[in-house]
């Protein structure tokens, strides 16, 4: 039988559905006009008659940002600090986020350690300091500076312990039942029922590695270990320079495209990894974590 809907829940639906449109909208066009301005004749482009389309294409923008293999090298420093500080990052989290969502009978030194992590969430360091440790450690100019500073991000430890805390005792009671030591129940039980909140929190640590340029500005002495944020912001600051000085082989580029354009292309290349990989982990944000774990 048909669910009878109010007038009322059909206005609601009508608005709600209404506001999410507008919203995906404005999300939506911004990347659009990057998308066909990057791909657009440069006096196309200075006479303000790209909108939603390109006019005159061309990729010239594109061939210039990758003409001397920079751009892949440093999207290559990227893909690793990417892999590796993701990893790194979820092996710390889940380290700290399980016992932490202990109650302080089981863990009684529980809010000794939440006040030392919150105060080191509210309390950074300092960039000086935090320069001084990683040239003392020995890791300047490698790609461990990019990664170790924030191996353990607090916030996201946060996150992740409310998603353990949310999870039914009965299902950690029934392996203790089973003989199952700490190691155990936390492998073999909790993280595959963690999956969907693994998938959320590696997503925030990815964007925030994939994001972050300053890093590598200050801990990277050789231009050639940037990587690719670094790398496009240095590009996107020098633009007019390299323009005016460009030369030999650049020139048939760079007289089919202007700074905007380029810029466009730059930025349209950073995000695009991104946004290919958030519809593949958007699912488990609405996922209930624990579905059909516990019954009765």
């Amino acid at each position: 039988m048909a669910l009878q809907t109010s007038p009322s829940r059909k206005i609601f639906n009508i608005i709600n559905y209404t506001i999410l449109v507008i919203t995906g909208l404005t999300c939506i066009i911004p990347f659009i006009n990057l998308l066909a301005i990057s791909f657009s004749d440069s006096g196309a482009v200075a006479a303000g008659r790209v909108s939603f389309w390109p006019i005159g294409f061309t990729t010239a923008s594109y061939e210039f940002t990758i003409a001397d293999g920079k751009f892949f090298r440093a999207l290559w420093v990227s893909l690793q600090r990417l892999v590796l500080g993701v990893g790194v990052n979820l092996l710390f989290l889940v380290m700290a986020a399980y016992p932490l969502s202990k109650s302080v009978q089981q863990f009684r030194a529980r809010n000794v350690f939440m006040v030392y992590f919150v105060t080191t969430m509210i309390i950074g360091g300092g960039l000086i300091p935090t320069f001084i440790l990683v040239t003392r450690l020995g890791l300047l100019n490698s790609i461990w500076a990019l990664i170790l500073p924030g191996a353990l991000p607090i916030w996201t430890m946060v996150i992740l312990m409310n998603f353990i805390r949310q999870m039914p005792a009965d299902i950690e009671e029934a392996a203790i039942i089973d003989g199952a030591g700490v190691i155990r129940r936390l492998i073999a039980v909790l993280l595959p029922l963690l999956k969907p909140a693994i998938a959320t929190v590696s997503l925030f640590c990815a964007v925030g590695h994939w994001n972050d340029w300053f890093s590598g500005l200050i801990y990277m002495q050789s231009p050639s270990n940037y990587p690719l944020q670094t790398y496009l912001q240095g590009l996107l600051m020098s633009m007019d320079e390299i323009m005016r000085v460009a030369g030999g082989d650049y020139m048939a580029i760079v007289a089919m495209m202007s700074v905007r354009t380029g810029r466009a292309a730059q930025l349209f290349m950073g995000a695009l990894p991104m946004m290919i990989l958030y519809p593949f982990l958007q699912k488990y944000f609405t996922k209930g974590l624990v579905m059909g774990s516990v019954k009765g």
